[in-house]
């Protein structure tokens, strides 16, 4: 039991430095910006038989298509007992979770709008069963009005029109924010926090999470690469985390925002800060 605890603890406070490590924090959203842009080249190196090359595969049903609820649970309930074991207020800790409704109603909104820009933009187009072929090969298509994309593609029909991949939109979005909400643990820590069993082993599920977030990502991108949807996704994504976290969350809490990750938790007067520390929204101005 003292060898598991042990090796927790050293688990954690290695991801807490590099999750809280200033360069890891200003350069990520570049590492999954790179990976997007670039990811497809894999697709030239992976087999076409691996278990991963098939969207039925347990990762993908599992995680992939309920990836904001895992975020939210594992998120959540790290953001929520960090805040309430430091401060013992409810209200305070559901300032910080509103967050994660921020951001999931952000998601869901663009969701809903580029659902909206694919049908309007989009024709379903019905091949013909006839056996006629043009020259290229390819079977003749022919229109099909009225047709909404999730109509088209439930009666097995063919789709033509600009997509968004909603999966890499989704994927960058929950890294980008997993390293941001984690990033306050590291100076928790260093603050002498109360650094229980709970709190690191949710911090250490969060740790895989976003590894776990990373590979699906990967994988998608050397699979299954559609380019430039794959890339507008990933934009997509990094412009909403950039919308968030370096910008409204930055004005500070009050009713309409609910401030940076960990602002309000520790205080500043306890401990020796730089100016760039205080500027991250680790520490409150009490």
């Amino acid at each position: 039991m003292m060898f598991l605890n042990t090796v927790l603890v050293v688990l954690t406070n290695l991801a807490a430095r590099v999750l809280g490590n200033k360069v890891f924090r200003k350069h990520f959203h570049l590492l999954l910006s790179v990976l997007v842009m670039f990811g497809p080249a894999l697709s030239l190196w992976v087999s076409p038989h691996s278990i991963f090359a098939k969207r039925s595969h347990f990762l993908y049903r599992m995680f992939l298509r309920s990836g904001w609820g895992w975020t939210c649970i594992f998120v959540g309930s790290f953001i929520f007992l960090l805040s309430f074991s430091i401060r013992r207020s409810l209200s305070l800790s559901l300032r910080h979770l509103s967050r994660l409704g921020l951001a999931g109603g952000l998601w869901l909104s663009f969701c809903k709008l580029l659902d909206l820009l694919e049908n309007a933009t989009g024709s379903c187009y019905e091949p013909l069963t006839s056996g006629l072929e043009v020259t290229n090969g390819q079977p003749l298509l022919v229109l099909r009005e009225d047709e909404t994309k999730s109509e088209c593609l439930k009666a097995g029909m063919l789709w033509r029109g600009y997509e968004v991949s909603e999966d890499v939109f989704l994927l960058c979005l929950c890294c980008l924010l997993l390293a941001e909400e984690m990033a306050v643990f590291g100076p928790y820590l260093s603050f002498g926090g109360i650094s229980d069993g709970p709190l690191r082993i949710l911090f250490l599920f969060c740790v895989i999470l976003l590894g776990l977030w990373i590979f699906l990502l990967l994988c998608l991108l050397a699979y299954f690469p559609q380019f430039p949807t794959q890339l507008l996704g990933g934009a997509l994504g990094c412009l909403s985390w950039r919308g968030l976290y370096q910008g409204w969350y930055r004005l500070g809490p009050t009713w309409y925002c609910p401030g940076r990750p960990g602002q309000g938790l520790l205080n500043s007067k306890s401990c020796s800060t730089g100016p760039g520390e205080a500027q991250d929204g680790y520490f409150s101005k009490t």
